[in-house]
């Protein structure tokens, strides 16, 4: 049976390892998700392995609390604090890196517009950097990352589906790669015919590099365009502030468990030290049934 210093450790443990659950379940998330991050492989894997590891540890901290091995609650407190140092390190540097960027409000248009300029910092070149845009552009070009963008509505006298038009469109609320990768810049001034085909205006004048690499070939759409990359990093930092938010409370969670596992620690070490001078004086007073 349990001591209750080493109970206490079973109880942290098991705790430290629900923990685990929704850290390495964010991870899964980014993972899973349709959108950018789906295409951005290096945002998702600091959160799967801290959750992974999590996980481990808390296992093998309630293993050295169920067989009282006093080894492996050491390794198990100092690996610990590692992890509660990663997790600190990860959600400064999500909230570092997406401190800037938003998107612009366009006048008669209910989505927003994203321009990489608004962007500085590491991930801004991290994704603007050709050799890794080129994996992301065919990512979202592979995975069809503008299908989406189909829409029908009703016709006001007959109440038929019929292609959505332009107001329709421009009352939409598009996300971020839609808006950015899926359509050509408003300032370009192009004409709408659909949700990914537009035909360029001859007496609107061009400023935006954007309306030159727009394409109406549904395999190139705005793929190269400054404004997908905008979209992009749109997406990253609502996702990974998402995660962060969720971790920081994990955090404040963690670092009581893990303070609450020092102190348990430290009982049940306490415990066991004094357990034999205790035997030892029940022996001293007892007499001994053989003595004349």
């Amino acid at each position: 049976m349990l001591r209750g210093g080493t109970s206490m450790l079973g109880i942290v443990n098991f705790i430290t390892f629900l923990i685990s659950i929704p850290i390495l379940g964010g991870g899964i998330w980014l993972a899973s998700r349709a959108n950018s991050t789906d295409c951005i492989r290096f945002l998702q894997w600091p959160i799967i392995v801290v959750g992974l590891v999590l996980m481990v540890i808390s296992l093998m901290g309630f293993a050295g609390a169920c067989y009282r091995q006093t080894w492996l609650l050491r390794l198990y407190l100092f690996a610990m604090f590692f992890v509660v140092l990663a997790l600190l390190f990860f959600i400064v540097f999500a909230f570092a890196v997406t401190d800037r960027g938003d998107g612009q409000v366009v006048m008669n248009r209910r989505f927003l517009e994203y321009q990489l300029s608004g962007y500085r910092g590491w991930l801004r070149d991290r994704v603007a950097d050709p050799q890794y845009w080129a994996t992301i552009s065919a990512c979202l070009r592979d995975g069809h990352a503008c299908s989406g963008m189909r829409r029908f509505g009703r016709a006001p006298n007959t109440g038929m589906l019929v292609p959505e038009t332009s107001d329709m469109f421009y009352a939409r609320n598009l996300s971020p790669i839609q808006s950015g990768c899926c359509k050509p810049p408003t300032s370009c001034g192009f004409t709408y015919n659909n949700e990914t085909y537009w035909t360029p205006n001859p007496g609107v004048p061009i400023s935006d590099a954007d309306c030159n690499r727009w394409s109406n070939d549904q395999r190139t759409l705005c793929f190269q365009c400054d404004s997908c990359k905008a979209g992009v990093l749109a997406g990253i930092k609502k996702s990974w502030r998402k995660v962060a938010i969720l971790n920081i409370v994990v955090l404040i969670i963690l670092v009581i468990v893990y303070v609450a596992g020092c102190a348990a620690f430290r009982n049940a070490k306490r415990i066991d030290n004094d357990e034999p001078i205790g035997m030892a004086r029940m022996t001293k007073s007892q007499p001994s049934r053989f003595q004349f």
